[in-house]
């Protein structure tokens, strides 16, 4: 239970204190702030805690975004605040400050924050604490009305334009994100954010509504792996649902402010889990109709892994470089103000939306090679339009890149034993200008491929020393400084290189099961690299070293890949997958649980629009 400390008992007829029950706090009146710092000191210190001016006037989705969300150590809106425990102590202080108990006189406005114009107790608090260095969460209201009136006539006029807005229409439309896909916008957000609702009003949980969608994808993964055409039918059906309930989870986040470290990390690793099952229940299907596609299945998981890699290693790069202009930038954002050109735009990058619904569609109506083949030409496609935009702005821009960014680079390029004890040797003393990181990166992706390739020795014992010198080159370009224009593309070469190097040498093989034991293992690796960016965009850095340092890194992974490969054939080569890939997923897998349910997770949740 919160509490929430009412400075004084409300006018007449206010609805503030139902308000305040309604949104889960125990109401305590008291007076002054004096009044306030003992009631404060009586709540016990694991809860949040709210100060509310009595005269508050405004909807109740206004406090709600104000005083309920859990990502702010603290929130406010004019005529109320809230801490969370770790800013009460902070609030506690202010509570003593002269400035806000009136035993001293108020600085002028320009001079000090502590009392601003209007008198408002829980104003001249969150100014306080914003001085003090806490962050105070204002949250956007838009038509919202929260105001503190300072005499009947201004009441009157707050309290109309209060009744004037349907705060619950409000609440509906902030449910559903601005930024999505064509198909998400226009064919679901329409109905499901009265799902989300109608959740909400049955104390359904986002992740409850999550791990719907996900067991919803996996029945439909199973219908798709019998190989039949009702099977198919309802594969298709089912994962267009499955899309609905992953759509209404966050809508029931946003609409409940109901943020967690667990539904963070579900939500963040839930839809590759989905897409990438069905991929394989896809794959089972045809083969029991006599078509092998895991090739297919697996070349379609690389190509998106790759592409969403591309993305997140891009906006690691730029998001706080100084500087950050750039003319293709510029046309991007002349091209947003013409209505048409954003849908399209959208749609040409297949994101999450479009894609699901296509694989859906040709699900029911084709066969799994149809389905692979168009995702494939979809996909690829997309990389290159997204890619090449992304590689356009980086050689037109003038930015500087801070260490920050350059460090989570380095934690994407996902550097193991090998490539770390080169860079160390080299120390940051390799030669070359802006462009000499990706430079020996694409060196030391066509060491592996080409030379082994070109000598027709993919596969034997002759293959390990292209894999040695990719290692070695490997280590080469991460010790660059990377901060130069196109150092991003370290991580998307580096991820197609490895997942590129397992699809090859399964395909190649011929072993009984190895393409399916390969699937497995990039899947486990996908997990880790996916759950590092995840916890880079939450602010806590990259996974522990010791779990980097496990798994072998990249070029450690492509050494063991490629010697199994050369010393065990047949089904050897295959068991060496399989146990290779179960021991990652048991390690990266663990300590990721670890980390997500643990309290010192981030508790976020994507606005940003649907990925690709």
């Amino acid at each position: 239970m919160s509490t929430a400390i009412l400075i004084g008992p409300p006018p007449a007829g206010s609805s503030l204190e139902d308000d305040l029950r309604a949104l889960g706090f125990d109401v305590r009146t008291t007076t002054g702030a004096a009044g306030a710092a003992e009631e404060l000191a009586a709540v016990p210190a694991a809860e949040r805690v709210a100060v509310v001016d009595p005269r508050f006037v405004g909807h109740r989705h206004a406090l709600r975004l104000a005083l309920t969300d859990p990502r702010f150590p603290a929130g406010a809106v004019p005529g109320a605040l809230t801490a969370q425990p770790e800013a009460r102590s902070a609030l506690a202080l202010a509570l003593t400050e002269p400035t806000i108990t009136g035993q001293a006189p108020a600085a002028p406005a320009a001079e000090s924050p502590a009392r601003p114009a209007g008198g408002s107790l829980p104003d001249a608090l969150a100014a306080r604490l914003e001085a003090e260095g806490v962050t105070v969460h204002r949250p956007e209201l838009g038509v919202l009305v929260a105001a503190v009136p300072d005499d009947a006539d201004a009441r009157a006029k707050t309290l109309a334009e209060t009744d004037a807005v349907d705060d619950e229409a409000v609440r509906l439309r902030a449910a559903v994100k601005s930024r999505d896909g064509f198909f998400t916008t226009f064919c679901v957000s329409p109905y499901s954010r009265y799902i989300a609702r109608w959740c909400a009003r049955r104390g359904l949980t986002p992740n409850q509504v999550t791990t719907a969608s996900l067991l919803t994808a996996l029945i439909a993964a199973g219908c798709a792996a019998t190989g039949t055409r009702p099977g198919f039918v309802a594969a298709g059906v089912l994962l267009i649902a499955s899309f609905v309930l992953d759509c209404t989870d966050g809508q029931l986040a946003r609409y409940s402010l109901q943020y967690s470290t667990l539904g963070a990390w579900l939500d963040a690793t839930f839809d590759r889990a989905k897409e990438y099952a069905y991929y394989a229940g896809l794959a089972l299907g045809a083969a029991r109709g006599g078509d092998d596609v895991w090739a297919l299945a697996l070349g379609a998981m690389v190509l998106q892994t790759c592409r969403h890699v591309v993305d997140f290693a891009f906006n690691e790069a730029n998001h706080d470089a100084t500087a950050n202009t750039s003319p293709t930038a510029a046309l991007s954002g002349r091209l947003d103000s013409v209505g048409w050109t954003v849908w399209a735009r959208r749609m040409i990058i297949l994101p999450i939306g479009e894609r699901w619904a296509l694989i859906a569609l040709l699900t029911a109506f084709t066969t799994p090679r149809v389905v692979f083949v168009v995702l494939l030409i979809g996909c690829a496609f997309a990389a290159c339009y997204t890619t090449a935009g992304r590689v356009l702005r980086s050689l037109t821009r003038k930015a500087r890149r801070t260490d920050r960014a350059a460090q989570a680079l380095a934690d994407l390029v996902d550097s193991g034993p090998v490539a770390e004890a080169v860079s160390r040797v080299l120390g940051r003393r390799v030669p070359g200008g802006s462009y000499s990181a990706p430079y020996w990166a694409l060196l030391a992706a066509a060491a592996l491929f080409v030379w082994p390739l070109a000598a027709g020795n993919l596969g034997t014992w002759r293959g390990l020393p292209p894999a040695v010198v990719y290692a070695l080159l490997a280590g080469v370009a991460v010790a660059h400084a990377l901060k130069g224009p196109l150092d991003w593309l370290l991580p998307p070469v580096f991820r197609a290189t490895e997942y590129g190097i397992v699809l090859l040498l399964a395909a190649r093989s011929d072993a009984p099961g190895a393409l399916p034991a390969a699937f497995g293992l990039v899947a486990a690796v996908a997990y880790h690299h996916y759950d590092t960016v995840y916890r880079i965009r939450g602010g806590t850095g990259a996974p522990p070293h010791w779990l980097v340092r496990a798994i072998g890194g990249h070029e450690g992974r492509v050494l063991a890949v490629t010697a199994a490969a050369s010393l065990w054939h047949g089904r050897g080569f295959t068991i060496a997958l399989t146990v290779l890939a179960a021991a990652i997923a048991l390690v990266v897998l663990s300590e990721s649980i670890r980390f997500w349910v643990s309290s010192g997770a981030p508790a976020v949740h994507d606005e940003t629009g649907e990925p690709a």
